[in-house]
């Protein structure tokens, strides 16, 4: 499993390759769950590629780069042709990342997502909090007939308490779907701000009063271990068209940027994802270069509050 043609050869913001380093990227470069176009396999290669255009890194609103602070893990190697192979050969890989890394993970398909969550659970020993930006609730009960895949692994993590129901909030979402499905995660007692609530709030000032909920929300069950999960799609294609389901009608990319920067500061992050980056229906690698900034976001805004450690 070590020759597939897709797998990554170069590294983020070409940091090199070192073992004791608190930040790590490591890539799933896996999509066989996608529902429509395949291809986010060359997500990790296209997010690294963009990731070069960020020169020093130095971010211009928290004054720190990762640079010294990062390592690039390169690709997981997996099967390809299994969802239970990939998920079961996941798990002995992640767990000694865990243990020495803040990892932020590129994708791949949303399915990688429901792996990631069991091995953070058992690193804290407790189920984490979530934010999820995505236009899809992933909160189906089936994979078109299958039992899992990457529209699945919302529901799938609440109903195996990987996850604090009343802590997980979702940005963004509004493709077509039963109420049942799209209301999941608030009929369990989380937050949902659908890409219409949203219209028109793009600074900090204007999502002043969303961002207090969801500060508000943490805190007040204890400001559990939280995870970052970020599909690409919940950008409208005008930001982010190289993605497998894209979906009108959504986020900006300063929408996102505002909330990470407020957020990831202030709340207790853990790790993150950033999947469904399909590098074939990208234009001029918009997809990619905004997925390396939000990565490379989040990596600045937790060095810049909470330091190396």
């Amino acid at each position: 499993m070590s020759n597939f043609a897709f797998l990554s050869n170069n590294t983020f913001m070409k940091v090199a390759p070192q073992a004791q380093l608190p930040f790590a990227i490591a890539g799933v470069a896996w999509d066989g769950c996608v529902t429509n176009r395949p291809g986010a396999r060359f997500g990790p290669r296209a997010i690294r590629q963009s990731s070069h255009m960020l020169c020093d890194g130095t971010h211009p609103l928290f004054d720190t780069t990762p640079e010294g602070h990062l390592t690039d893990l390169g690709d997981l190697l997996l099967p390809n042709t299994s969802l239970e192979a990939m998920r079961a050969a996941m798990l002995p890989l992640i767990a000694p990342m865990l243990a020495q890394h803040h990892m932020a993970w590129l994708g791949g398909d949303h399915s990688i997502t429901l792996p990631l969550l069991r091995a953070y659970k058992a690193h804290f020993a407790q189920p984490l909090a979530v934010i999820h930006f995505d236009a899809h609730c992933d909160t189906w009960t089936d994979h078109f007939g299958e039992p899992s895949g990457h529209g699945t692994w919302v529901y799938e993590a609440i109903q195996e308490g990987l996850v604090r129901p009343e802590c997980f909030v979702q940005f963004g979402i509004r493709s077509a779907g039963q109420r049942e499905a799209r209301d999941y995660v608030a009929d369990q007692g989380g937050l949902i701000y659908t890409a219409r609530a949203l219209r028109g709030l793009e600074s900090p000032t204007q999502l002043a009063s969303i961002l207090q909920q969801v500060r508000q929300r943490m805190a007040e069950h204890g400001n559990p271990p939280l995870y970052l999960s970020l599909d690409i799609d919940c950008l409208d294609p005008a930001f982010a068209p190289g993605t497998g389901t894209p979906e009108p009608g959504g986020m900006t990319s300063n929408q996102v940027f505002s909330i990470l920067e407020e957020l990831v500061p202030q709340l207790n992050f853990v790790g993150m994802d950033c999947v469904e980056v399909a590098p074939p229906y990208d234009h001029a690698e918009l997809s990619s270069y905004a997925a390396a900034q939000m990565v490379w976001t989040y990596l600045c805004a937790r060095l810049a509050s909470h330091g190396p450690a």
